[in-house]
């Protein structure tokens, strides 16, 4: 009798394969399904018996095969022209963790995940230095502005949360700060009718336009009116008001978060329904799964076929396929 090892890839897969693993992947990521749930599946559908334990293996082998991707897009985050960052809650065994989201907008861009304890700026420049040269698109929480004041970054706050809190002036009782809340909330919305008029009038005549609206702007939110709200609101024009204003300088700049916080809903789905990690291997494996589904879904390219060549590139010991060079 002559017998010879098995090949590599072979040995390495086990009982499953890459499709089958894929599969498996795209189940657990995509579908937000638990591991009883696959099980039930395999038997079920395809009358393949495979144990919660094995189909754990399969997760983590997943897991590893897009490390290479996940890597990728975490390198190249500092040079990208703008990022829109936000972050949303994860708990892990009764304790918060973070989910940091970096969204590289347009259909050539990416979406990037991480799972951190902190919440702070240090996580904004352990990730994008403390030179970053593109703008960030942020909300006006307290992070962004310690990273704008310690790296000099330029921000974009969003006009979506903005909005949103003069809107709540105009519900007030006191009479003086709904009235100041309509007048904020007039001068916004001349502000941006003349964005979207952008190129329909000469380019000096339109800059002069917006120029004169978001004076008017600055002078009526000055004087607010004494409830904390105003005051609030004025404070924070005074300290940061050009940051409101970037995406009208830049082109490419969003003036609010609202694509990127489109990229949780499977986040908040999956907490939902997975109501969280167990620990490290977890928190890798839903970072890099998210990263994948998100980037493919806004490249327009088929999630299971990126799964598939990144577990057949891992089985055969090979570097796992570009997420950023993947065509749109």
């Amino acid at each position: 009798m002559i017998t010879a090892p098995w090949p590599g890839d072979v040995a390495k897969a086990g009982l499953v394969g890459s499709r089958l693993s894929a599969l498996i992947g795209y189940q657990k990521g995509a579908c937000h399904m638990s591991y009883s749930c696959i099980e039930r599946f395999l038997d079920d559908v395809l009358n393949l018996k495979l144990s919660r334990g094995h189909l754990v293996k399969v997760v983590q082998k997943m897991s590893a095969a897009l490390a290479d991707g996940h890597e990728e897009l975490r390198a190249i985050l500092p040079k990208q022209p703008m990022l829109n960052i936000d972050g949303t809650g994860h708990p892990e065994n009764g304790k918060h963790f973070n989910v940091w989201d970096f969204h590289a907008p347009g259909q050539e861009g990416f979406t990037f995940f991480h799972i951190d304890p902190s919440k702070s700026a240090d996580i904004l420049k352990q990730f994008l230095g403390e030179t970053f040269a593109g703008v960030v698109g942020c909300d006006y929480a307290g992070e962004y502005r310690r990273f704008h004041r310690e790296t000099d970054a330029t921000l974009q706050f969003c006009w979506a949360h903005l909005i949103r809190d003069v809107k709540f002036l105009t519900t007030l009782s006191d009479p003086a700060t709904c009235r100041f809340g309509e007048k904020v909330l007039d001068r916004f919305k001349a502000l941006f009718r003349l964005r979207h008029r952008r190129g329909t009038a000469s380019p000096k005549r339109w800059q002069r336009e917006v120029a004169r609206v978001r004076q008017e702007i600055v002078q009526i939110v000055g004087p607010a009116p004494s409830r904390a709200e105003a005051q609030n609101l004025a404070k924070r024009f005074r300290d940061h008001g050009p940051y409101y204003f970037t995406f009208l300088e830049r082109p490419g700049v969003e003036p609010t978060n609202n694509g990127m916080e489109r990229q949780f809903r499977p986040v908040i789905i999956d907490r939902k329904i997975m109501h969280g990690t167990r620990g490290e291997p977890g928190r890798r494996w839903s970072e890099r799964i998210w990263t994948a589904l998100a980037t493919c879904a806004q490249r327009g390219r088929s999630a299971f076929d990126y799964l598939s060549r990144a577990i057949d590139a891992y089985l055969h010991g090979q570097a796992g396929p570009s997420l950023f060079a993947m065509p749109p």
